[in-house]
Protein backbone atom coordinates (compact mmCIF):
# COMPACT_ATOMS: atom_id res chain seq x y z
CA UNK A 1 0.00 0.00 0.00
CA UNK A 2 1.53 3.66 -0.76
CA UNK A 3 3.00 5.38 1.74
CA UNK A 4 0.30 8.77 1.09
CA UNK A 5 -2.70 6.47 0.56
CA UNK A 6 -1.61 4.54 4.31
CA UNK A 7 -1.54 7.69 5.46
CA UNK A 8 -4.76 9.14 4.31
CA UNK A 9 -6.96 6.01 5.71
CA UNK A 10 -5.32 6.93 8.65
CA UNK A 11 -6.79 10.19 9.44
CA UNK A 12 -9.97 10.19 7.05
CA UNK A 13 -8.71 12.21 4.82
CA UNK A 14 -6.06 12.39 1.52
CA UNK A 15 -4.28 14.37 -0.42
CA UNK A 16 -3.73 11.10 -3.60
CA UNK A 17 -5.17 8.13 -4.30
CA UNK A 18 -2.59 6.59 -6.19
CA UNK A 19 -1.39 5.68 -3.71
CA UNK A 20 -9.89 -26.45 -0.45
CA UNK A 21 -12.45 -28.27 -1.87
CA UNK A 22 -13.07 -30.38 1.83
CA UNK A 23 -13.18 -34.45 1.30
CA UNK A 24 -16.00 -35.44 3.31
CA UNK A 25 -18.96 -35.82 1.63
CA UNK A 26 -21.14 -33.86 4.74
CA UNK A 27 -18.36 -30.68 4.21
CA UNK A 28 -19.01 -30.90 0.40
CA UNK A 29 -22.74 -31.33 0.80
CA UNK A 30 -22.83 -28.20 2.90
CA UNK A 31 -20.90 -26.27 0.25
CA UNK A 32 -23.32 -26.96 -2.18
CA UNK A 33 -26.11 -26.00 -0.33
CA UNK A 34 -25.12 -22.53 0.19
CA UNK A 35 -28.30 -20.40 -0.91
CA UNK A 36 -27.15 -17.28 -2.86
CA UNK A 37 -29.46 -13.90 -2.51
CA UNK A 38 -29.80 -11.45 -5.13
CA UNK A 39 -27.30 -8.48 -5.76
CA UNK A 40 -30.30 -5.48 -5.41
CA UNK A 41 -28.66 -2.82 -3.77
CA UNK A 42 -30.96 -1.76 -0.73
CA UNK A 43 -31.47 1.11 1.64
CA UNK A 44 -29.92 1.02 5.42
CA UNK A 45 -32.51 -0.40 7.41
CA UNK A 46 -32.20 0.04 11.22
CA UNK A 47 -33.80 -3.30 12.24
CA UNK A 48 -33.99 -4.99 15.45
CA UNK A 49 -30.78 -7.16 15.68
CA UNK A 50 -29.15 -8.98 19.00
CA UNK A 51 -26.03 -10.12 16.39
CA UNK A 52 -22.51 -8.92 17.04
CA UNK A 53 -21.37 -6.30 15.08
CA UNK A 54 -24.24 -4.49 14.83
CA UNK A 55 -24.88 -1.08 14.64
CA UNK A 56 -26.00 0.28 17.94
CA UNK A 57 -27.84 3.62 18.68
CA UNK A 58 -27.88 1.81 22.46
CA UNK A 59 -31.38 0.72 21.92
CA UNK A 60 -29.69 -1.89 19.42
CA UNK A 61 -30.05 -1.26 15.40
CA UNK A 62 -28.18 -2.60 12.30
CA UNK A 63 -27.34 -1.67 8.83
CA UNK A 64 -29.29 -3.99 8.28
CA UNK A 65 -29.10 -6.68 4.89
CA UNK A 66 -26.20 -6.19 3.01
CA UNK A 67 -25.59 -7.66 -0.90
CA UNK A 68 -25.03 -11.30 -0.06
CA UNK A 69 -24.41 -13.49 -3.05
CA UNK A 70 -23.09 -16.72 -0.51
CA UNK A 71 -24.02 -17.49 2.96
CA UNK A 72 -20.90 -16.87 5.15
CA UNK A 73 -19.61 -19.66 7.27
CA UNK A 74 -17.77 -18.01 10.07
CA UNK A 75 -17.26 -20.87 12.02
CA UNK A 76 -14.61 -22.69 10.03
CA UNK A 77 -12.62 -24.98 12.11
CA UNK A 78 -10.17 -23.20 14.09
CA UNK A 79 -7.77 -25.82 15.10
CA UNK A 80 -7.38 -27.31 11.64
CA UNK A 81 -6.55 -26.45 7.91
CA UNK A 82 -8.88 -27.66 6.58
CA UNK A 83 -10.24 -24.26 5.66
CA UNK A 84 -6.69 -23.46 3.81
CA UNK A 85 -6.91 -26.89 1.84
CA UNK A 86 -10.25 -26.13 0.73
CA UNK A 87 -8.89 -22.11 -0.44
CA UNK A 88 -5.89 -23.88 -1.82
CA UNK A 89 -8.20 -26.44 -4.23
CA UNK A 90 -11.17 -23.97 -4.90
CA UNK A 91 -8.57 -21.37 -6.26
CA UNK A 92 -7.39 -23.57 -8.73
CA UNK A 93 -10.68 -24.43 -9.56
CA UNK A 94 -11.13 -21.07 -10.61
CA UNK A 95 -8.00 -20.95 -12.38
CA UNK A 96 -8.57 -23.62 -14.57
CA UNK A 97 -11.22 -22.95 -16.30
CA UNK A 98 -11.32 -25.10 -19.46
CA UNK A 99 -11.53 -28.12 -17.42
CA UNK A 100 -15.11 -26.73 -15.56
CA UNK A 101 -18.47 -25.74 -16.05
CA UNK A 102 -20.76 -23.31 -15.19
CA UNK A 103 -21.96 -24.87 -12.35
CA UNK A 104 -19.12 -26.31 -11.66
CA UNK A 105 -17.23 -22.46 -11.04
CA UNK A 106 -20.59 -20.91 -9.40
CA UNK A 107 -19.88 -23.53 -6.50
CA UNK A 108 -16.04 -22.82 -6.90
CA UNK A 109 -16.60 -19.13 -6.33
CA UNK A 110 -19.20 -19.43 -4.20
CA UNK A 111 -17.00 -21.44 -1.87
CA UNK A 112 -13.92 -18.49 -2.37
CA UNK A 113 -16.03 -15.97 -1.50
CA UNK A 114 -17.03 -17.62 1.85
CA UNK A 115 -13.85 -19.00 2.85
CA UNK A 116 -12.73 -15.17 1.76
CA UNK A 117 -15.23 -13.51 4.14
CA UNK A 118 -14.73 -15.92 7.28
CA UNK A 119 -11.38 -16.14 7.13
CA UNK A 120 -8.26 -13.14 6.23
CA UNK A 121 -6.35 -14.84 3.74
CA UNK A 122 -4.09 -12.68 1.95
CA UNK A 123 -1.13 -14.97 2.40
CA UNK A 124 -2.99 -18.10 1.34
CA UNK A 125 -4.21 -16.40 -2.13
CA UNK A 126 -0.81 -13.99 -2.99
CA UNK A 127 0.93 -16.68 -4.63
CA UNK A 128 -1.92 -17.14 -7.95
CA UNK A 129 -3.69 -13.77 -7.18
CA UNK A 130 -2.85 -12.54 -10.75
CA UNK A 131 -4.04 -15.53 -12.30
CA UNK A 132 -7.14 -15.43 -9.58
CA UNK A 133 -7.97 -11.88 -10.89
CA UNK A 134 -7.84 -13.03 -14.37
CA UNK A 135 -10.36 -16.36 -14.20
CA UNK A 136 -12.72 -13.45 -12.28
CA UNK A 137 -12.77 -10.79 -15.24
CA UNK A 138 -13.10 -13.98 -17.86
CA UNK A 139 -16.38 -14.91 -15.80
CA UNK A 140 -17.84 -11.56 -15.45
CA UNK A 141 -17.34 -10.59 -18.76
CA UNK A 142 -17.91 -14.19 -20.21
CA UNK A 143 -19.75 -15.92 -17.82
CA UNK A 144 -22.69 -18.43 -19.63
CA UNK A 145 -24.63 -17.48 -16.50
CA UNK A 146 -25.47 -14.37 -14.50
CA UNK A 147 -25.10 -15.81 -11.14
CA UNK A 148 -21.73 -16.68 -12.09
CA UNK A 149 -20.60 -13.04 -13.08
CA UNK A 150 -22.57 -12.13 -9.73
CA UNK A 151 -20.39 -14.20 -7.65
CA UNK A 152 -17.21 -13.22 -9.80
CA UNK A 153 -17.71 -9.82 -9.14
CA UNK A 154 -18.32 -10.46 -5.25
CA UNK A 155 -14.90 -12.39 -5.53
CA UNK A 156 -12.78 -9.45 -7.25
CA UNK A 157 -14.45 -6.93 -4.63
CA UNK A 158 -13.57 -9.05 -1.59
CA UNK A 159 -10.23 -9.99 -3.33
CA UNK A 160 -9.23 -6.65 -3.71
CA UNK A 161 -10.36 -5.91 0.37
CA UNK A 162 -8.24 -8.20 1.42
CA UNK A 163 -4.99 -7.70 -0.76
CA UNK A 164 -5.67 -3.80 -1.93
CA UNK A 165 -2.51 -2.87 -4.68
CA UNK A 166 -1.49 -0.16 -6.37
CA UNK A 167 -1.34 -1.61 -10.05
CA UNK A 168 -5.15 -2.65 -9.49
CA UNK A 169 -6.73 0.23 -10.33
CA UNK A 170 -5.37 0.34 -14.08
CA UNK A 171 -5.74 -3.76 -14.82
CA UNK A 172 -9.32 -3.72 -13.30
CA UNK A 173 -11.07 -0.37 -13.58
CA UNK A 174 -11.69 -0.65 -17.90
CA UNK A 175 -13.32 -3.79 -17.40
CA UNK A 176 -15.51 -2.73 -14.61
CA UNK A 177 -16.38 0.10 -16.53
CA UNK A 178 -17.08 -1.33 -19.86
CA UNK A 179 -19.47 -4.31 -18.43
CA UNK A 180 -21.44 -1.72 -16.43
CA UNK A 181 -22.32 0.09 -19.17
CA UNK A 182 -22.41 -2.44 -22.04
CA UNK A 183 -23.56 -5.66 -20.40
CA UNK A 184 -27.50 -6.33 -20.11
CA UNK A 185 -27.71 -7.24 -16.42
CA UNK A 186 -29.02 -4.77 -13.90
CA UNK A 187 -27.54 -7.12 -11.32
CA UNK A 188 -24.25 -7.55 -12.45
CA UNK A 189 -24.14 -3.58 -12.63
CA UNK A 190 -24.97 -2.73 -9.55
CA UNK A 191 -22.24 -5.34 -8.37
CA UNK A 192 -19.79 -3.80 -10.36
CA UNK A 193 -20.51 -0.57 -9.23
CA UNK A 194 -19.61 -1.77 -6.05
CA UNK A 195 -15.81 -3.34 -6.78
CA UNK A 196 -15.24 -0.21 -9.04
CA UNK A 197 -15.87 1.68 -5.93
CA UNK A 198 -13.61 -0.61 -4.25
CA UNK A 199 -11.07 -0.46 -6.84
CA UNK A 200 -11.06 3.25 -6.80
CA UNK A 201 -10.51 3.33 -3.37
CA UNK A 202 -7.62 0.39 -2.65
CA UNK A 203 -6.28 0.24 -5.72
CA UNK A 204 -4.14 3.04 -6.38
CA UNK A 205 -6.53 5.24 -8.22
CA UNK A 206 -4.94 9.16 -8.56
CA UNK A 207 -6.49 12.37 -7.32
CA UNK A 208 -7.47 12.88 -11.02
CA UNK A 209 -8.82 9.34 -11.40
CA UNK A 210 -10.68 9.12 -8.30
CA UNK A 211 -12.78 12.55 -9.87
CA UNK A 212 -13.39 10.63 -13.52
CA UNK A 213 -14.75 7.95 -11.44
CA UNK A 214 -16.96 9.96 -9.49
CA UNK A 215 -18.05 12.30 -12.73
CA UNK A 216 -18.75 8.48 -14.07
CA UNK A 217 -20.95 7.62 -11.08
CA UNK A 218 -22.41 10.78 -11.13
CA UNK A 219 -23.28 10.69 -14.77
CA UNK A 220 -25.11 7.01 -14.26
CA UNK A 221 -26.89 9.06 -10.99
CA UNK A 222 -28.01 11.80 -12.84
CA UNK A 223 -29.21 9.95 -15.98
CA UNK A 224 -31.08 7.67 -13.50
CA UNK A 225 -29.39 4.86 -14.71
CA UNK A 226 -30.15 5.41 -18.60
CA UNK A 227 -26.65 6.13 -19.72
CA UNK A 228 -25.33 2.58 -19.02
CA UNK A 229 -28.84 0.89 -20.21
CA UNK A 230 -30.29 0.29 -16.60
CA UNK A 231 -33.19 3.56 -17.02
CA UNK A 232 -35.04 3.71 -13.59
CA UNK A 233 -33.34 1.59 -11.90
CA UNK A 234 -33.73 2.36 -8.20
CA UNK A 235 -30.89 -0.23 -7.12
CA UNK A 236 -28.00 0.99 -9.78
CA UNK A 237 -28.58 4.72 -9.06
CA UNK A 238 -28.38 3.90 -5.20
CA UNK A 239 -25.13 1.87 -5.37
CA UNK A 240 -23.58 4.64 -7.28
CA UNK A 241 -24.88 6.70 -5.38
CA UNK A 242 -22.97 5.30 -2.51
CA UNK A 243 -20.10 4.33 -3.84
CA UNK A 244 -19.92 8.06 -4.80
CA UNK A 245 -20.08 8.86 -1.38
CA UNK A 246 -17.44 6.56 -0.06
CA UNK A 247 -15.39 8.32 -2.92
CA UNK A 248 -16.12 11.48 -1.13
CA UNK A 249 -14.81 10.75 2.43
CA UNK A 250 -11.42 10.75 0.40
CA UNK A 251 -11.31 14.35 0.09
CA UNK A 252 -9.04 16.74 1.36
CA UNK A 253 -10.44 19.59 0.09
CA UNK A 254 -14.25 19.15 -1.03
CA UNK A 255 -15.62 22.54 -1.55
CA UNK A 256 -15.52 22.70 -5.44
CA UNK A 257 -17.11 19.19 -5.75
CA UNK A 258 -19.22 20.24 -3.15
CA UNK A 259 -20.07 23.23 -5.68
CA UNK A 260 -20.25 20.67 -8.62
CA UNK A 261 -23.01 18.37 -6.61
CA UNK A 262 -25.15 19.95 -4.11
CA UNK A 263 -27.72 20.22 -6.78
CA UNK A 264 -27.66 16.67 -8.50
CA UNK A 265 -27.55 15.10 -4.87
CA UNK A 266 -30.39 17.28 -4.07
CA UNK A 267 -32.48 16.23 -7.03
CA UNK A 268 -32.29 13.15 -6.10
CA UNK A 269 -34.36 13.91 -2.35
CA UNK A 270 -37.53 14.05 -4.92
CA UNK A 271 -37.20 10.20 -6.14
CA UNK A 272 -40.05 7.77 -5.34
CA UNK A 273 -37.46 5.44 -3.79
CA UNK A 274 -36.09 5.47 -0.25
CA UNK A 275 -33.14 3.93 -0.82
CA UNK A 276 -32.06 6.71 -3.31
CA UNK A 277 -33.11 9.27 -1.36
CA UNK A 278 -31.40 7.77 1.68
CA UNK A 279 -28.35 7.57 0.08
CA UNK A 280 -28.45 10.86 -1.43
CA UNK A 281 -29.12 12.30 1.87
CA UNK A 282 -26.44 10.78 3.31
CA UNK A 283 -24.07 12.00 0.66
CA UNK A 284 -25.58 15.48 1.65
CA UNK A 285 -24.67 15.17 5.28
CA UNK A 286 -21.01 14.04 4.29
CA UNK A 287 -20.40 17.01 2.53
CA UNK A 288 -21.62 19.51 5.04
CA UNK A 289 -19.78 17.75 7.41
CA UNK A 290 -16.67 18.35 4.78
CA UNK A 291 -17.29 21.94 4.89
CA UNK A 292 -15.57 21.86 8.33
CA UNK A 293 -12.00 21.42 8.80
CA UNK A 294 -9.47 21.73 11.37
CA UNK A 295 -8.93 25.72 12.08
CA UNK A 296 -5.14 27.36 11.61
CA UNK A 297 -3.77 29.05 14.64
CA UNK A 298 -4.80 32.69 14.20
CA UNK A 299 -8.27 31.68 12.98
CA UNK A 300 -10.87 32.15 15.31
CA UNK A 301 -12.88 28.80 15.78
CA UNK A 302 -16.25 27.36 16.85
CA UNK A 303 -16.81 25.24 20.22
CA UNK A 304 -17.50 21.65 18.90
CA UNK A 305 -16.03 20.20 22.83
CA UNK A 306 -19.84 18.99 23.04
CA UNK A 307 -19.67 17.10 19.73
CA UNK A 308 -16.96 15.06 21.52
CA UNK A 309 -14.71 16.39 18.11
CA UNK A 310 -13.19 19.30 19.95
CA UNK A 311 -13.08 23.37 19.91
CA UNK A 312 -10.66 23.31 17.03
CA UNK A 313 -13.20 23.30 14.10
CA UNK A 314 -13.92 25.89 11.86
CA UNK A 315 -16.39 25.98 8.39
CA UNK A 316 -14.65 26.73 5.75
CA UNK A 317 -17.53 27.42 3.17
CA UNK A 318 -21.37 27.68 2.71
CA UNK A 319 -21.96 24.20 1.33
CA UNK A 320 -25.66 25.34 -0.64
CA UNK A 321 -26.63 28.81 -1.35
CA UNK A 322 -30.31 27.74 -0.97
CA UNK A 323 -29.76 26.03 2.27
CA UNK A 324 -33.21 27.11 3.71
CA UNK A 325 -35.09 25.25 0.75
CA UNK A 326 -32.91 22.13 1.51
CA UNK A 327 -33.87 21.81 5.37
CA UNK A 328 -37.97 22.62 4.31
CA UNK A 329 -37.15 19.21 1.85
CA UNK A 330 -35.05 17.32 5.02
CA UNK A 331 -37.96 17.91 7.38
CA UNK A 332 -40.57 16.88 4.79
CA UNK A 333 -38.60 13.52 4.56
CA UNK A 334 -37.96 12.98 8.30
CA UNK A 335 -41.72 13.17 9.01
CA UNK A 336 -41.76 9.68 6.77
CA UNK A 337 -45.54 10.77 6.36
CA UNK A 338 -45.67 10.07 2.30
CA UNK A 339 -48.78 8.11 2.07
CA UNK A 340 -47.78 5.70 -1.10
CA UNK A 341 -45.03 4.29 1.31
CA UNK A 342 -45.49 1.11 3.16
CA UNK A 343 -44.42 1.22 7.03
CA UNK A 344 -40.92 -0.53 6.46
CA UNK A 345 -39.73 2.04 4.00
CA UNK A 346 -41.87 5.26 6.32
CA UNK A 347 -39.85 3.79 9.02
CA UNK A 348 -36.80 4.25 7.27
CA UNK A 349 -37.20 7.28 5.52
CA UNK A 350 -38.05 9.02 8.76
CA UNK A 351 -35.20 6.87 10.63
CA UNK A 352 -32.22 8.44 8.25
CA UNK A 353 -33.54 11.53 7.96
CA UNK A 354 -33.99 12.40 11.05
CA UNK A 355 -30.14 12.25 11.24
CA UNK A 356 -29.15 14.00 7.93
CA UNK A 357 -31.26 17.10 9.01
CA UNK A 358 -30.02 17.13 12.28
CA UNK A 359 -26.26 17.23 10.66
CA UNK A 360 -26.86 19.37 7.55
CA UNK A 361 -28.45 22.03 10.10
CA UNK A 362 -25.45 20.64 12.62
CA UNK A 363 -22.76 19.62 10.62
CA UNK A 364 -20.26 18.98 13.29
CA UNK A 365 -22.52 16.13 15.21
CA UNK A 366 -22.67 13.64 13.29
CA UNK A 367 -25.22 10.42 12.75
CA UNK A 368 -27.10 9.28 15.43
CA UNK A 369 -26.33 12.36 17.43
CA UNK A 370 -28.39 13.35 20.47
CA UNK A 371 -29.06 16.23 22.53
CA UNK A 372 -30.46 14.62 25.38
CA UNK A 373 -29.00 14.15 28.63
CA UNK A 374 -27.08 11.54 30.17
CA UNK A 375 -27.73 10.53 33.97
CA UNK A 376 -24.47 13.22 34.80
CA UNK A 377 -26.39 15.88 33.00
CA UNK A 378 -24.25 15.86 29.75
CA UNK A 379 -25.36 15.90 26.21
CA UNK A 380 -25.42 12.13 24.88
CA UNK A 381 -23.78 12.74 21.98
CA UNK A 382 -23.22 9.93 19.17
CA UNK A 383 -24.79 6.73 20.03
CA UNK A 384 -23.92 4.61 16.84
CA UNK A 385 -21.86 2.10 17.39
CA UNK A 386 -20.38 -1.00 16.77
CA UNK A 387 -20.20 -3.80 19.33
CA UNK A 388 -17.06 -5.94 18.71
CA UNK A 389 -16.90 -9.31 19.94
CA UNK A 390 -18.61 -8.03 23.38
CA UNK A 391 -15.13 -6.79 24.26
CA UNK A 392 -15.14 -3.41 23.02
CA UNK A 393 -17.50 -0.33 20.61
CA UNK A 394 -16.66 1.36 17.62
CA UNK A 395 -17.89 4.61 17.84
CA UNK A 396 -19.56 5.69 14.28
CA UNK A 397 -19.64 9.75 15.48
CA UNK A 398 -18.68 10.65 11.67
CA UNK A 399 -20.21 10.70 8.31
CA UNK A 400 -17.13 9.91 6.46
CA UNK A 401 -16.54 6.83 9.02
CA UNK A 402 -19.75 5.60 8.09
CA UNK A 403 -19.77 5.75 4.70
CA UNK A 404 -16.80 3.67 4.71
CA UNK A 405 -17.85 1.23 6.95
CA UNK A 406 -21.18 0.66 5.15
CA UNK A 407 -18.79 0.11 1.82
CA UNK A 408 -17.18 -2.65 3.79
CA UNK A 409 -19.79 -4.19 5.05
CA UNK A 410 -21.92 -4.15 1.48
CA UNK A 411 -18.10 -6.30 0.50
CA UNK A 412 -17.56 -8.44 3.43
CA UNK A 413 -21.21 -8.86 4.48
CA UNK A 414 -21.32 -11.45 7.21
CA UNK A 415 -17.77 -11.64 7.25
CA UNK A 416 -16.77 -7.76 8.59
CA UNK A 417 -15.92 -8.90 12.15
CA UNK A 418 -13.65 -11.41 10.90
CA UNK A 419 -11.58 -8.96 9.01
CA UNK A 420 -11.55 -7.12 11.90
CA UNK A 421 -9.36 -9.13 13.69
CA UNK A 422 -6.47 -9.44 11.30
CA UNK A 423 -7.25 -7.18 8.04
CA UNK A 424 -5.09 -3.69 8.11
CA UNK A 425 -7.98 -2.11 5.88
CA UNK A 426 -10.31 -2.17 8.14
CA UNK A 427 -7.97 -0.19 10.83
CA UNK A 428 -6.84 2.07 7.76
CA UNK A 429 -10.36 3.07 6.86
CA UNK A 430 -12.11 3.70 9.56
CA UNK A 431 -9.52 5.20 12.19
CA UNK A 432 -10.71 2.51 14.79
CA UNK A 433 -10.87 3.55 18.14
CA UNK A 434 -11.94 0.96 20.29
CA UNK A 435 -13.88 1.49 23.56
CA UNK A 436 -13.44 -0.91 26.22
CA UNK A 437 -17.30 -2.20 27.71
Amino acid sequence: MSELRRKALGSGKTVSRKAASRQSSAASSRANSRNTSRAGSRAASRANTDDEGSLSDETTFSLGSVDELATIDAELDETTTLWQEELGDRVNQIIERKKSSSAGREESLTAYIRILCAKYAKDEILPKKSELLDAFVRSFKQGKTEKEALLAAKALAITIVTDPEDTLFDKLAPDFKRTITDHASLPLKNALIHALGAVTFYGGASAAETELIMDFLKDIVESDGHDIGAGDDAGVVAAALEEWGNLATQLDDAEEITRRSMSFLVDQLDSSEVLVQVAAGENIALLYEKSYTEAEEDEVVEDHSESGLGKNFIQKYKPYPRHDVLIHTLRGLSSGSKKYLSKRNKKTQHSAFVDILHSVENPMKGPRYSEALDKDNRVRGSRMTVRIHKKGLLRVERWWKLHRLQHLRRILAGGFLNHWIENPVIFESLSLFVEEI
